[in-house]
């Protein structure tokens, strides 16, 4: 059972989204954005509409499995196509990099929404989000995006409290972001790069390690190759340095194309690639 605070965090996005009418979410199948789009669901009914952009900076099997979430809760979703890699800046990855894409997905998804005659557009950002280095945020206020689990004042922590009481699969999914902040700020994005990074993480998931980032720095074109960073929660950094599993692991990223393979030993952080920003 909920408590009186959470219920009227509830109740408040619930009545802001109600007062919407009509709304497209831009749906990653993360924390966030499930339940958003589950809570929109449930108010507007055929008046809310998921949007997937699928790139090559998100990995297929997330895309996949945002795919299925819709089919198995009747929402109706559509799957559409966007490269960031077409975009200069985010290609070259620049401090900012974050809201050239975010500007063109939600550019894409505005005009999926009014193909289907969607007034509004959400994105699932929360309050935690505030405290983080996020120029994405910029884009969605230039492009009148709406943000309505930052209006209901809800948290991470929250959203996970809620997901949980309404029986979503995602209320204990490790938190995600896309695979372009794995590769360090300056140094250019590729498709190779981002399926590196994609094999890698997906390996190490198999193992057992949740919270996971493999960090990119250099490229083999580079005379000193290209390094893996591994980032996991400080308390699993035993046992991936543990005799057989660190083996195992050195030798499949090497097989993926990273030349070093380390491990940091400060543990998983959220946005760390941000501390060279000084932000």
């Amino acid at each position: 059972m909920l408590t009186g605070e959470l219920q009227l965090k509830l109740d408040r996005l619930k009545e802001y989204i109600r007062g919407l009418g009509s709304l497209a979410v831009g749906f990653s199948g993360g924390v966030d954005s499930t339940f958003l789009v589950s809570v929109a669901h449930s108010v507007l009914g055929d008046s809310c509409i998921a949007v997937i952009c699928a790139d090559a900076a998100i990995p297929a099997r997330e895309v996949e499995s945002a795919v299925a979430f819709c089919g198995e809760h009747g929402i109706f979703c559509v799957l559409s196509h966007f490269d960031p890699l077409g975009i200069e800046e985010f290609r070259l990855n620049v401090p900012d990099r974050c809201y050239y894409c975010k500007r063109g997905v939600f550019q894409e998804i505005k005009r999926v929404a009014s193909g289907y005659g969607i007034t509004y557009v959400a994105e699932g950002s929360n309050m935690d989000d505030l405290g983080d280095y996020r120029p994405g945020l910029r884009a969605v206020s230039e492009l009148c995006v709406v943000s309505p689990l930052r209006e209901a004042g809800l948290t991470k922590a929250d959203i996970r409290a809620i997901s949980r009481e309404m029986g979503l699969p995602t209320w204990s999914k490790p938190s995600y972001a896309c695979m372009a902040t794995r590769v360090a700020y300056g140094e250019e994005i590729t498709v190779e790069k981002l399926r590196m990074i994609e094999q890698a993480e997906q390996f190490l998931g198999d193992l057992g390690f949740n919270d996971v980032r493999v960090r990119m720095h250099g490229s083999r074109a580079q005379m000193s190759g290209c390094i893996a960073r591994i980032e996991v929660a400080a308390s699993d950094i035993a046992r991936l340095a543990a005799d057989g599993v660190r083996e195992t692991v050195s030798e499949r990223l090497k097989e993926i194309g990273f030349v070093y393979v380390a491990v940091d030993l400060n543990g998983y952080k959220m946005g760390n690639m941000n501390s060279t920003l000084g932000v």
